[in-house]
């Protein structure tokens, strides 16, 4: 069985300057011809404490198909071992997203949720996340006309 193809999918580096990213940031790819999602990988070593949160630039925008979604989630090791979690659980990155005044800048925001009290060192240029791509549908009378500008809670007050 063939795999669905987001055709238009594309990650690309985020051109405007951002302080502490290098410009050779690491855009993702998947590890093994059988892993759904593509590894984003810590542009700097990032060290959480338990119940420490950080936001991570990763220096990467992605172009998606109309009718696609970027899931973000963290890698399973590190959600397994730490509990590392997103703080806003699962990161949604909509196709219009790309076209915001920040070029689509994707930020993932996470803490480390260990119960053992186990700190966290991921290390540069270790994958810490995951993205999938996963097709949307809509509903038959949809009637959304607004526009994106911005990312967390641009569609709302």
């Amino acid at each position: 069985m063939d795999k669905p193809v987001c055709a238009v999918a594309q990650f690309s580096r985020v051109s405007a300057g951002i302080s502490g990213l290098d410009a050779d940031v690491r855009l993702p790819r998947r590890a093994t011809v059988g892993s759904a999602g593509y590894d984003f990988f810590a542009p700097y070593d990032i060290d959480l404490l338990p119940m420490q949160t950080a936001v991570v630039p990763t220096g990467v925008r992605c172009r998606i198909d109309e009718g696609w979604f970027l899931m973000i989630v963290p890698r399973s090791g590190l959600g397994f071992r730490y509990r590392l979690s997103l703080d806003n659980t699962v990161g949604i990155i909509d196709g219009d997203y790309y076209y915001s005044d920040n070029e689509g800048h994707i930020l993932i925001k996470m803490t480390n949720c260990s119960a053992e009290g186990k700190a966290l060192h991921i290390p540069a240029g270790t994958a810490f996340a995951q993205g999938i791509f996963l097709p949307y549908g809509i509903t038959v009378d949809d009637e959304a006309t607004g526009l994106r500008n911005g990312g967390l809670g641009s569609t709302t007050l």
